[in-house]
């Protein structure tokens, strides 16, 4: 990915006003670049494995936006590639949350040191994260970035702060190529009583390196310019 001198300099795309990312609200979201998986599927591939390919969103364009619009705003949205990759991930977290908005963050779940580092310190409200499939999949799943037994025990971790934080967590699966229904079954077996698997159709990825397209509950065309 190349070197980078500020946790700023991982954010490559951001999108101004959005309706649909964090359900029931209106927020802004940032798209950060990196990620540990390899999914074949990915949409935003170009963002999670070629950072330096994508612009950086100048920081202070972020800042004023945020300035200006935060009361038109219900929160802010942090996506990516996965977020948990980012180093100072807590430090841009924080500096957003001087704007007195509610943060939202996207996760593979794969990194649920990080994630629980993030809930400890408040630095996220809600965690949308990503079940990928039955286990015994995520090494197809993943571009064989994880294996069958990390997945199960790092998702089970996540499980755990969720059972102990029920209104921090939603979970989600996108219904890839390869996908059955017997798939989705299971993956929703794992999830921790009382929450439900949020399912989403697959858009295939698009072979532009301008745009960085959510991973949330609608995908569309997001620039690099702050408005």
């Amino acid at each position: 990915m190349g070197t980078t001198s500020s946790v700023w300099d991982y954010v490559r795309g951001f999108e101004h006003f959005s309706l649909c990312d964090w359900p029931g609200r209106t927020s802004c979201v940032f798209f950060l670049g990196g990620c540990n998986l390899r999914c074949p599927t990915c949409h935003n591939y170009k963002l999670a494995w070629h950072m330096n390919e994508v612009p950086v969103v100048p920081e202070n364009d972020l800042r004023i936006f945020l300035r200006d619009r935060a009361k038109w705003l219900d929160g802010v949205t942090v996506t990516g590639g996965e977020p948990s990759c980012v180093p100072g991930l807590g430090e841009l977290l924080y500096e957003i949350r001087k704007f007195d908005l509610p943060v939202k963050m996207d996760s593979n779940g794969m990194r649920p040191e990080v994630v629980r580092d993030i809930l400890d310190a408040g630095l996220a409200d809600v965690f949308a994260v990503d079940v990928k499939g039955p286990y015994s999949k995520y090494p197809e799943l993943t571009g064989h970035a994880v294996s069958e037994v990390t997945a199960r025990t790092r998702l089970e971790e996540i499980f755990a702060m969720a059972r102990q934080h029920p209104d921090s967590f939603y979970f989600r699966l996108t219904k890839v190529p390869g996908i059955t229904d017997a798939d989705i079954e299971e993956a929703r077996s794992y999830l921790p009583e009382g929450f439900e698997l949020k399912l989403q159709d697959f858009v295939p990825p698009r072979r532009r390196t301008e745009d960085a397209q959510p991973d949330n509950e609608t995908r569309r065309a997001v620039g690099n310019v702050v408005d």
